[in-house]
């Protein structure tokens, strides 16, 4: 049943991850140029792409495990998997922040940074529906 607390959730981390984070700045760098996700997808160095990809990854999977509501097992595996991949995107945005050019002057870290951890939230939060939905079926069962 798509109309269950969990997909809202899986929904709302779909839609940070996926649309928002298009349209938020990640940081912006000393000449007031604004850094995006589709900026860093045309960078050349191989950990900027693989940020950008790691956000989409975990878009869909999120969208993914909506549309897997009658396998509550394997939604709540990949809600753990995009979870991880979350944490992932967590460390290698503070390393590249850490790592920005013309630390001269102090860059501004925008909103984009913050999506993980916000989709974090929200996946816990998805996966802590779907275990006490699963509670309750195998509760009902016992009954049977």
């Amino acid at each position: 049943m798509i109309q269950r607390i969990q997909s809202i959730y899986l929904l709302v981390v779909f839609l940070l991850l996926g649309v928002v984070s298009n349209l938020v700045s990640l940081w912006t760098v000393n000449n007031n140029v604004s850094q995006t996700l589709l900026d860093l997808l045309k960078g050349e160095e191989i950990l900027l792409k693989t940020v950008t990809i790691s956000y989409y990854m975990g878009s869909l999977l999120a969208l993914l495990a909506i549309f897997l509501f009658k396998n509550r097992q394997l939604q709540f595996v990949l809600g753990r998997v995009n979870i991880l991949i979350n944490l992932f995107l967590v460390g290698a945005l503070i390393y590249l922040s850490l790592n920005l050019p013309g630390e001269t002057v102090v860059s501004e870290k925008g909103i984009g940074m913050f999506l993980p951890v916000v989709a974090i939230l929200f996946l816990v939060l998805a996966n802590k529906a779907i275990k006490k939905d699963e509670d309750l079926v195998k509760s009902v069962d016992r009954l049977r």
